[in-house]
């Protein structure tokens, strides 16, 4: 009886393990299905000859650098306006950005300073004709016999004391910016050249110090210089001398050249970028201090770049791509850097595309018809 019972008992046991076993297969996942890759970037058509393939060609060029810059003035074409003579301005005749002419009259200062050489210069013409007349009578004496020789030599040493005392009088009014003659203690402050101003530093009734003060400064623009930031990476890239080809923001049009006169040997330390200096001619005035610029520097060394036809390039997404065939019926599209515009309508390739290869002549049509 002991037997029969542990035998129904195991029966059963296999039977729910076996029950078990089926509804958990019942409850499993379906088994996965792999999906190969598609490559995005290739596209069938169906009259691939409808679509004339071009030949890359070969360019040899000076590598580029661009960075953007600014107008600044030419600092040995800076020319202080000063006055010798200290006072206060009673009048001003121009202003910050007036261009002025040389010899222009750009303010008028009442000086003490003139006023005090005057009358030092008057009473030396004074002490000059005493002394002039004390040696003509010392003379006249001493061929009467009525003085000595030493007499004579005395009164001919006044009256050259006094002839110099005179002339330097006469060269300190003219320093002070006046002349001899004039009586009252007001001159006329000019401007030593032709220009731009530039700075200005005094105002109605303000004061001039003298030598120490600067009334304006005259900034000759017909030659700036443009100052370009050129990061740290990017510097064994330039060199002094290296072409550049200067686009002006305000007039984009406008290509203006110049050349690299300095490096700077100090890099800033939050960018990380260099001064870059170029000197550039400005006769007509177009560059303004301040404007903002995109330089593209030439090397002097040539190196190999692609060519092809100005419509074989896409320009999407700012990108630039172009469609090379794949295989008989399949075109793929790669991305390229572009370079400069070519005469004849062709586009230069820095990179992504290397000559003799194949690709599709007008990127535009082909494009068209794949979205179609």
């Amino acid at each position: 009886m002991e037997m029969r019972l542990t035998g129904a008992f195991v029966a059963l046991l296999v039977a729910g393990c076996a029950k078990a076993h089926a509804n958990a297969g019942a409850g499993a996942p379906p088994p996965a299905e792999v999906v190969p890759d598609v490559d995005l970037s290739l596209f069938s058509v169906e009259h691939p000859e409808q679509f004339p393939l071009s030949k890359a060609a070969e360019r040899l060029a000076a590598p580029e650098l661009t960075a953007t810059g600014v107008v600044a003035v030419d600092v040995t074409r800076n020319v202080p306006v000063v006055s010798l003579a200290s006072g206060r301005v009673v009048a001003i005749y121009a202003r910050m950005g007036d261009t002025v002419k040389k010899g222009q009259v750009l303010l008028r200062l009442r000086s003490d300073d003139i006023s005090g050489g005057i009358a030092d210069y008057r009473k030396a013409v004074t002490d000059e004709v005493l002394a002039r007349a004390q040696l003509e009578r010392a003379r006249d004496l001493y061929d009467h016999g009525a003085i000595s020789a030493n007499d004579l030599e005395i009164a001919q040493n006044a009256q050259t004391k006094a002839k110099v005392d005179v002339e330097s009088k006469e060269e300190h009014l003219r320093l002070l910016g006046t002349r001899p003659g004039r009586t009252s203690g007001m001159v006329d402050i000019a401007a030593p050249v032709s220009g731009v101003i530039t700075d200005q530093q005094v105002t109605n009734a303000s004061g001039l110090q003298g030598l120490g003060s600067t009334a304006f400064t005259i900034s000759d623009l017909s030659r700036v210089w443009i100052i370009c930031d050129v990061y740290e990476n990017d510097l064994a890239n330039v060199r002094v001398g290296d072409a550049a080809e200067i686009r002006l923001n305000a007039f984009p049009k406008e290509v203006l050249r110049g050349n690299i006169a300095n490096i700077g040997a100090i890099l800033d330390p939050n960018l990380r970028t260099a001064k870059v200096r170029i000197e550039v001619h400005n006769p007509e005035g177009m560059l303004r201090l301040g404007m903002f610029v995109t330089a593209t520097f030439q090397g002097q060394t040539q190196e190999t770049r692609t060519v092809v036809p100005a419509s074989a390039v896409l320009h999407m997404h700012d990108r630039d791509w172009v469609y090379v065939p794949a295989t008989k019926d399949k075109f793929r599209r790669v991305e390229v850097v572009a370079g400069r515009s070519l005469p004849e309508n062709l586009q230069e390739i820095k990179s992504g595309l290397a000559p003799g290869q194949h690709l599709v002549a007008d990127a535009l049509i082909l494009d068209r018809a794949l979205e179609q």
